[in-house]
């Protein structure tokens, strides 16, 4: 037998810490149910005091905004106070108390009042766009119309998870390039800003003819120190004008589609818009959501314009009547093995759980292209940081050679 400290409230909404001896945690929850109260959480050989610790720990912190991390811990939370059978109202209230900050208890707030004034749980999530997507609102609109709602708040959970999982993947993949650029650049910015100058100053009062890439070093570098607010403005004035540039229609279709043709980054971004493209559909579908009004959903959650176009006529498509398979080969934008594996769950009568197995597929092949990636970005990132720095060594000693007239 094991040993579960639980966290729970009575019917009057009391929390309640205790202790409970089990085989397993199912056996556990039981247990707690039995004593008529509702489980907010339960762990494994934890006493109650370190118990209320981590519960606290779990609770979303939320600031001026909610992250998906922080969306992922109220569904999963609220879904688990909903199949302890707590009614929504209920549930809702208990996550109020549990709120630390007035940002999400506002929010958590808000929605429960409407639910409790007869307000559709989906219709009080639309009140607050900001934090609830349409995925969101649309799949506990289904979950409510089949009386699944805690069923469709585990589903969210699960895919919020897939999207934190994924995010911070790839953050966690780009931290050491990141360093390895902010070091490098800094040494460079270093060595022309501050080294340089003096070796100017030097070869200046030894009146020595300097060669050709001392020359375009000491220019550089004059530049870079006399003129350092105009060059600052000038990338300020580029970088708003590419901002401007990919908010437009065209902008942004030219700038993704140059993205999609890049080697290695192309092909990553094609198989984590596939991997959100298939969990979302299944996730949708599973719901009880229409593939129309699924496929619209998808189409704007989708951040890759070019593939997000293309799922646009592919829902156009669907209008007409025609099947998926045909439209997605034609787009020419999924990976074959997509729409083969797409094309097969179409024809089987099983499309949801097909979309599944492609959304796990490709998440493990977003994590190889990933890693891929950042194993060829770090050499040449150093290759590029030691070739700029071997520059300045070799054009301050060419320099100080001819000026010695030494003969090798």
């Amino acid at each position: 037998m094991t040993v579960y400290s639980y966290k729970a409230t009575d019917k009057s909404g009391k929390f309640i810490e205790g202790d409970v001896d089990a085989p397993d945690y199912q056996a556990a929850i039981e247990q707690i149910r039995q004593l008529n109260y509702f489980p907010v959480k339960v762990a494994e050989g934890k006493s109650a005091s370190k118990f209320s610790l981590d519960l606290k720990l779990s609770l979303p912190s939320f600031g001026s905004t909610v992250s998906t991390k922080d969306l992922m811990t109220i569904t999963q939370q609220l879904a688990t106070l909903v199949d302890s059978g707590l009614t929504l109202d209920e549930g809702l209230s208990t996550l109020v108390k549990l709120a630390e900050t007035d940002k999400i208890r506002f929010i958590l707030s808000d929605i429960r009042k409407r639910v409790h004034a007869g307000t559709s749980f989906a219709d009080a999530l639309a009140e607050h766009p900001d934090v609830f997507s349409k995925l969101y609102i649309n799949m506990v609109r289904a979950g409510e119309a089949g009386g699944l709602v805690g069923e469709a708040l585990s589903r969210l959970e699960i895919f919020l998870e897939k999207s934190v999982t994924l995010k911070s993947n790839i953050r966690s993949a780009m931290v050491y390039p990141a360093i390895l650029f902010m070091v490098g650049a800094s040494a460079v910015v270093i060595l022309i800003t501050f080294v340089v100058p003096q070796f100017a100053k030097l070869f200046e009062d030894m009146g020595a003819a300097l060669p050709l890439p001392t020359q375009i070093l000491m220019g550089v570098s004059s530049l870079i120190i006399d003129y350092w607010p105009a060059l600052l403005l000038l990338m300020l004035v580029c970088a708003a004008a590419f901002k401007f540039h990919t908010k437009t229609n065209k902008g942004r279709l030219w700038w993704d589609g140059l993205l999609l043709k890049l080697p290695l980054i192309g092909s990553l971004i094609r198989k984590i818009e596939v991997s959100r493209f298939s969990l979302t559909m299944a996730t949708l579908l599973k719901s009880g959501v229409p593939v129309l009004q699924a496929m619209g959903i998808v189409q704007s959650i989708l951040i890759n314009r070019v593939i997000s176009d293309a799922v646009g006529n592919l829902r156009q498509a669907l209008k007409r009547g025609k099947g998926l398979s045909g439209p997605l080969q034609e787009a020419g934008v999924f990976p074959p093995m997509a729409v083969q594996m797409i094309t097969v769950g179409e024809a089987s009568g099983s499309l949801d759980n097909m979309l599944t197995r492609v959304s796990h597929t490709y998440d493990k092949e977003v994590e190889q292209a990933i890693k891929q990636l950042i194993s060829m970005i770090e050499p040449i990132m150093i290759l590029f940081i030691a070739l700029v720095i071997g520059f300045i060594v070799v054009s301050m000693l060419l320099a100080i050679i001819g000026a010695n007239d030494i003969v090798f």
